[in-house]
């Protein structure tokens, strides 16, 4: 593309989400299509369009679209046919495509015994290759069946001719497809990896590997742990998840079904004996209830003093009657009332 003056030059980052769409063609994958409304199949221009750029000889229009907003579009002071010599490109790795003279089995050896970090890190690193993204990675490290965690410079030569073989594959299949995904071979990872958090996900491929995703440092890669196996050293930190499904876990050996139906036959004798000791139960709580009615002879015994106890109350009482009935007798014949107040003996005599 040469833009007017002709020494700029557009360097599109499409992002994990970006496309590039031509007015009148379809340049986008399948799946994008399906994914999209009847109403907005013609729309111009598209949905969460970025750029727009319309050419007058020939008439042809161009819009950028990014969902999530993470891609770029700059524009650099160089021609087009010189534009990967110049910044940001010239920074970048050889493209495994495009750059086959560069990107050899030598240099990939070479890249991974001069670092130590996961081998995933080092793949994904744009300074080292050019256009790998996370997709890619698990996709090339699950074919070459190397454990993506482990540091790059613990693999043999037989691993890393595995790797480059992957690379130089998957690139450039997914290139003549045009990355359009609905093309890609079944057995690839590709289609089963997008599961995470997902309930009823498939969890595994079609030769029934199961699948896993491993989490480092806040970075998620999906492998298979039975074909992935750790040959060398890993990074610290991995945590694993499986893969959630909702199919009912297949019994491992013979011996392991033979302990769940033993397991599951136990239970109705289980049943029975709670049924039993409830029966049990409920008869001593009837016995209970007829011992709270009915007094046992030791409680009428405790009974019988205690209606004595309350009885002698009535008896001092009548004492006391008596006792001041005598004392108003006594007054009457000294001649004087009693009047509850007390007397000095001289008062008396006076009286007397």
């Amino acid at each position: 593309m040469t833009l007017d003056p002709p020494s700029l030059s557009p360097a599109p980052n499409l992002s994990p989400t970006g496309w590039i769409h031509i007015k009148g063609d379809r340049t986008a994958y399948t799946n994008y299509y399906k994914k999209m409304k009847p109403e907005e199949l013609d729309v111009w221009p598209p949905k969460h369009w970025k750029f727009h750029l319309a050419t007058e000889d020939p008439a042809v229009e161009i819009a950028f679209t990014d969902p999530r907003r993470f891609g770029r579009v700059r524009l650099v002071d160089c021609p087009g046919e010189s534009i990967r010599k110049h910044s940001p490109l010239v920074e970048n790795g050889p493209d495994p495509v495009v750059d086959t003279d560069v990107f050899t089995e030598d240099y990939l050896r070479t890249k991974m015994k001069a670092r130590h970090v996961p081998i995933k890190a080092l793949i994904l690193d744009q300074t080292v290759l050019s256009g790998v993204g996370n997709w890619v990675a698990d996709e090339v490290l699950y074919q070459a069946k190397l454990h993506p965690e482990q540091y790059c410079d613990d693999f043999s030569d037989a691993q890393i001719k595995a790797l480059y073989n992957a690379i130089r594959h998957v690139c450039q299949f997914a290139v003549d497809k045009l990355g359009d995904s609905d093309q890609f071979p079944k057995d690839w990872m590709f289609h089963y990896r997008w599961s995470k958090g997902v309930k009823g996900a498939a969890g595994e491929l079609p030769s029934g590997e199961k699948l896993a995703f491993l989490t480092v440092g806040g970075r998620t890669s999906c492998y298979a742990p039975a074909l992935q196996k750790k040959t060398g050293r890993i990074a610290p930190g991995v945590k694993e998840e499986p893969i959630e499904s909702d199919e009912e876990p297949k019994p491992k050996s013979k011996k392991a079904a033979k302990s769940k139906a033993i397991k599951a036959g136990d239970d109705e004798p289980q049943t029975k004996k709670r049924g039993e000791k409830q029966a049990e139960e409920k008869p001593a709580k009837k016995r209970k209830v007829e011992e709270e009615v009915k007094p046992t002879k030791k409680q009428k015994v405790e009974e019988k003093p205690a209606k004595k106890r309350e009885a002698a109350p009535k008896k001092v009482a009548s004492a006391t009657k008596a006792a001041a009935s005598k004392t108003e007798e006594k007054a009457a014949v000294n001649g004087t009332a009693d009047s509850g107040r007390r007397r000095s003996g001289r008062l008396q005599g006076k009286v007397a």
